[in-house]
């Protein structure tokens, strides 16, 4: 090649019929690098002006928005034995299935007739208890018999004190009769002896007189007497009518003694015999839970205990049961610097793993199997990973999220903040400024735009 000039090769190369010439030496043709680079120049200024949708990612997992729909253990609330097994795991139940049957281990449950012999117990105390009313009853009509008695004897004595008074009034006038015949007696006596002395009467006038006085003293000291004993009567009636009245009040009150003594063993037997009914609604709650039924439909999985015979302790987990009917939820967790950033109603693409996709974070109308969710809680304290939890549901106006979603399963949510062109976002993270974001009005029809 060194022997020949540039002339002399393109003149061999014009007369050769050879194409090996025309294919290997292009010297004769024009560059066109030039037109290449001015050509990619403009196309990437014109990709400088595209708009640039600004986003936030972040990993998260698959979970739901409801407590009572995610995973729950089902826990024995009493220990026992296995004694039968009627699921395994990966077998679908509904709510009031039972799962298991346990056998009792404690010696105070042993007695296959506990709860019959809690109810006679109970229908034992039930006796008493009326027994005690009813004596308690009782002593409620003996009081009442004793109240009449009472009224009964004093009415009696009454009488008998109103007797006593009539008497003594006549007797008082028999006694003051007696005194004024006495009295006279008494002047007849001394006005004889006087006459007796001056020769005027005979002696046996005088003694006759002086016989008189006599006869009117002796009436007037029995007339005294029996005053003086009616007096004494009339004192016994109405010790007599204290007696009566204290004799009668002592027996009500023992009567109502007993009376509150048998309302007092009715009160405690009644006691005893409410504890006996919750001992006997224990037991039957109990004998219930020797069997373990499902709070819900779902799958059961992660059983923790096999065999038979096998002793559970009391909250001891059995299996586990996943819902069957969830509305799932995405747990995103966000740094702290981009939780400003995040807002209730704001819009979420999703990449769920194992579903193919295409992204595009900045174009997200070009990308292909994504999924539309919306915020709906943003937790104000940090998780144990020192990011915060944004829970996200399926937007109803987007394509409706896989049937195939799991609890568990990964998802990249791309939250779409801004559109902004490609050189501002470029320029954004040459100067490491924060992107903007914005917040839905009230009414979720416009937009506020709010800069940081």
């Amino acid at each position: 090649m060194s022997k020949y000039l540039q002339s002399d090769i393109d003149t061999i190369a014009g007369e050769s019929k050879l194409r090996c010439f025309s294919n290997i030496y292009l010297f004769y043709r024009k560059s066109r690098i030039k037109r290449w680079l001015w050509g990619l120049l403009l196309l990437l200024l014109a990709i400088m002006f595209l708009p640039w949708t600004q986003n936030i990612r972040a990993r998260g997992t698959v979970t739901t928005l409801r407590q009572e729909q995610r995973p729950q253990q089902v826990n024995t609330m009493i220990g026992g034995s296995i004694m039968k097994w009627h699921i395994k795991e990966g077998d679908f139940v509904k709510a009031g299935d039972t799962l298991l049957q346990l056998g009792e281990v404690k010696v105070d449950y042993f007695d296959p007739q506990l709860l019959n012999r809690t109810q006679q117990q109970i229908s034992a105390k039930q006796q008493t208890m009326e027994s005690y009313r009813g004596k308690a009853a009782t002593t409620v009509v003996q009081s009442q018999a004793l109240q009449q008695a009472r009224e009964l004897k004093l009415q009696s004595l009454d009488n008998k004190i109103a007797q006593q008074e009539l008497k003594i009034r006549t007797e008082e006038a028999d006694l003051s009769a007696a005194t004024n015949e006495l009295e006279a007696y008494k002047r007849q006596s001394e006005a004889a002896r006087v006459m007796l002395d001056s020769g005027a009467i005979s002696l046996t006038d005088f003694e006759r007189r002086k016989i008189n006085y006599q006869n009117g003293l002796a009436k007037w000291n029995s007339a005294s007497n029996k005053l003086q004993q009616s007096k004494q009567e009339m004192i016994n009636l109405r010790i007599e009518q204290q007696s009566t009245l204290q004799e009668y009040t002592d027996k009500i009150a023992k009567v109502s003694g007993d009376r509150f003594s048998s309302l007092s063993d009715a009160a405690s037997t009644e006691a005893e015999l409410l504890k006996l009914q919750n001992q006997l609604a224990n037991y039957d709650a109990r004998s219930k839970l020797y069997y373990i039924i499902a709070p819900q439909s779902g799958q059961i999985t992660k059983a923790r205990k096999a065999g038979i015979g096998e002793f559970l302790k009391e909250g001891d987990m059995i299996v586990e049961i996943v819902p069957d009917k969830i509305q799932y939820a995405i747990e995103l967790f966000v740094k702290p610097m981009d939780l400003p950033l995040i807002s209730r109603g704001q819009t979420v693409r999703f990449v769920f793993d194992g579903f193919p996709a295409i992204v595009f974070s900045g174009w997200p109308g070009g990308s292909y199997g994504t999924f539309g969710g919306k915020v709906v809680a943003v937790e104000n304290s940090v998780s144990a990973n020192g990011k915060f939890r944004v829970l996200v549901v399926e937007d109803t106006a987007d394509r409706k999220w896989p049937a195939l979603l799991r609890i568990g399963g990964g998802a990249e949510g791309i939250m779409l903040l801004k559109d902004v062109p490609v050189y501002y976002e470029l320029w954004r993270n040459i100067n490491g400024f924060p992107p903007e974001y914005y917040q839905l009005e009230e009414s979720g029809q416009k937009e506020k735009v709010m800069y940081k």
